[in-house]
């Protein structure tokens, strides 16, 4: 081996398609399980406030985000409003097509196009559609958009390190690990540590069938954890 050979840095794979990644739309995402809908604060908040407020499980589900529960549903509006006006996030309201009704939320934020990653957050639903399909679907639904249709690289999920419960759901959605960001924020006068998942586009493949077997098969036998454990690449040790 030669000087030269020797002294080479190791250098990144060449990305062959630098096409920038596109915009995300405030379009209506339709499932067999799930609609999801660009948030509309005067025709959502009524059902979204009594699904979110009003007993100690409902309000629970606020327990890890940096905003609510709220004292009355007029507080809610003015924060969907806030929600429907941000230029740095898009907020979908999730409807259980099968209830019929607003059960939750969603938004895809840290935009950009250049680097072809974001990140999929603000996800909340009610007590009423934990442990269905409404979840699984409205991930689905926007990880197909996003990798399928807008050329993204790169997904991001990040939780409260403390937040069992969302962690485990980027697991079982086929996340991989990536470790904890320490005194991350402070949320509610409390320290925060992030944990951050990520799915990159050579995953999506085997995710999405995996997703679909699970969501369409009509088989309840299925565990997805299972089905994409194999599928996990966490780059450092879970804690």
């Amino acid at each position: 081996m030669n000087n030269q050979e020797s002294n080479e840095m190791h250098l990144g794979k060449i990305v062959e398609d630098s096409k920038p990644a596109q915009v995300p739309a405030k379009n209506v995402y339709s499932g067999e399980f799930v609609t999801l809908h660009p948030v509309e604060p005067e025709s959502d908040v009524d059902e979204l406030f009594f699904i979110s407020h009003g007993s100690d499980a409902n309000e629970r589900i606020w327990a890890y985000m940096p905003y609510g529960p709220f004292s009355k549903k007029d507080q809610m509006l003015n924060w969907l409003r806030g929600c429907k006006a941000s230029t740095d996030q898009i907020f979908f309201t999730v409807k259980s097509n099968e209830l019929n009704q607003r059960v939750g939320m969603m938004s895809i934020l840290n935009v950009s196009e250049q680097m072809k990653t974001l990140e999929l957050g603000n996800i909340w639903y009610s007590p009423i559609v934990h442990y269905t399909k409404v979840n699984t679907e409205g991930v689905y639904l926007m990880l197909k958009e996003i990798f399928d249709g807008l050329n993204y690289r790169r997904v991001e999920w990040k939780t409260n390190s403390l937040n069992v419960r969302s962690r485990e759901a980027a697991l079982r959605l086929g996340f991989s690990f990536e470790g904890i960001f320490r005194q991350h924020y402070i949320i509610k006068d409390r320290n925060r540590d992030t944990a951050w998942f990520s799915m990159i586009d050579k995953d999506w493949s085997d995710i999405k069938a995996n997703m679909k077997k699970w969501l369409f098969s009509g088989k309840s036998n299925i565990s997805l954890s299972a089905l994409n454990k194999k599928l996990l690449n966490p780059t450092c040790k879970e804690m």
